[in-house]
């Protein structure tokens, strides 16, 4: 009897961590009272709210990592995709405005106006990031970015739990065992002494529920490390594993979260990015300006005055076009530079220890007597089989 009820402990832990993460969709008749859907999965809403507002209110100031960005080493990164777009507007902007003169001018002179306007484009670069950084809050809604990457990917938020809380999955399913050995010492010397045969399933109900509750309280208590009964010392395991969990989980968020991609995304996509791009074009059309000063008059001649102002406001809008391809060639720079994996490692270390807790508990704490019960009919049903072997 003691083996087996290790054998219940264990299976129904099993079947509960299973059931937190599958199926990714509900799965059953009427949703959502007949079938069944991941705990993590159905509340990815409220789990995503919760671990965006952890992200960006304790673990990511986006002036902080914005300030790291230097613009003259970003405008040195960007610089060969840069040029090429500058180029290519301007060519584009000239043939498509003034074909006729653009096609009379020599080549020469044709590469010397190219270059004249790529002389401005590291300016502009700088100007830009001195912009952004001056009221990054306005740019850039870093809820919005993690909000949106989780959203976008319920598997991402699944793997997000999974990961980071594959030990203390393992230390539920290992107590199964040991608390489902321990009452079913107790089982026995109870049906030696009675042998009414109810005592095997009501056994193996209490037997899952209680190791399914008790092995989950472990998980996050007690908070701080204490000494047991006077033998020994004992902390929850996810506590306990604080600074491994903060690594890996810094690093799951730069990986898969606040990617270099999904922060150009936000900033210049999101719901803040009309400003920002209201402000490059701007600067886009300055910068044609003040390229053009030196030939000014002439331009105004042969161009004229209304169609050069056409002109700065296409090359303007081709700009835009350009934005994501040339901002995502300094990926590799912007992600050293931000190091938002070890940002948010450190500063978890600093969180208290409740606040520390509240990265896993969501994903128990709504529907943990729901893994409980479930535990329990598993058990009470495993008792019932065992009660029927023995009677035959």
């Amino acid at each position: 009897m003691p083996f087996v009820a290790a054998v219940i402990g264990y299976l129904t832990k099993r079947v509960a961590i299973e059931m937190m993460f599958r199926p990714l969709r509900f799965v059953g008749l009427v949703e959502p009272w007949l079938g069944w859907q991941g705990i993590v999965p159905r509340n990815s809403a409220r789990m995503i709210r919760t671990s965006a507002e952890l992200i960006t209110s304790r673990l990511v100031d986006p002036g902080e990592i914005v300030h790291r960005i230097d613009p003259d080493e970003l405008a040195r990164r960007i610089q060969g995709p840069l040029l090429l777009a500058v180029e290519r507007i301007a060519r584009e902007v000239l043939e498509t405005h003034h074909p006729r003169l653009w096609e009379l001018l020599p080549v020469l002179a044709q590469d010397m106006i190219i270059k004249q306007v790529q002389a401005g484009a590291p300016a502009l670069v700088r100007e830009v990031m001195a912009q952004v950084r001056a009221d990054v809050g306005e740019v850039l809604d870093v809820q919005r970015v993690a909000v949106t990457a989780l959203e976008r990917d319920k598997e991402l938020l699944v793997r997000l739990v999974r990961d980071i809380s594959r030990p203390e999955m393992a230390f539920i399913a290992r107590c199964g065992v040991y608390f489902g050995f321990v009452l079913g010492v107790v089982q026995t010397a109870v049906w030696a002494l009675t042998r009414e045969p109810l005592v095997l399933p009501v056994f193996g109900a209490a037997i899952g529920w209680l190791t399914d509750w008790l092995a989950i309280k472990l998980v996050f208590f007690p908070r701080e490390r204490t000494r047991v009964l006077g033998l020994f010392w004992f902390q929850g395991v996810f506590q306990r594993r604080r600074a491994e969990v903060a690594r890996q989980y810094g690093e799951l968020i730069a990986r898969e979260v606040m990617t270099v991609p999904n922060i150009v995304e936000g900033v210049l996509h999101g719901p803040r990015s009309d400003r920002l791009l209201g402000m490059i074009q701007q600067l886009v059309r300055k910068s044609v300006d003040e390229q053009a000063s030196i030939a000014k008059p002439f331009v105004a001649v042969a161009v004229g005055t209304k169609r050069f102002q056409e002109m700065k406001y296409a090359a303007a809008e081709k700009a835009m076009s350009y934005l994501d391809s040339t901002a995502l060639s300094a990926e590799p720079y912007a992600r050293e530079a931000l190091d938002i994996g070890n940002t948010i490692a450190e500063k978890m270390n600093r969180l208290t220890r409740e606040e520390y807790e509240g990265l896993l508990r969501p994903a128990f704490r709504q529907d943990e007597w729901k893994l409980i019960a479930v535990g329990a009919v598993i058990g009470a049903l495993v008792g019932y089989l065992q009660d029927l072997l023995m009677l035959s």
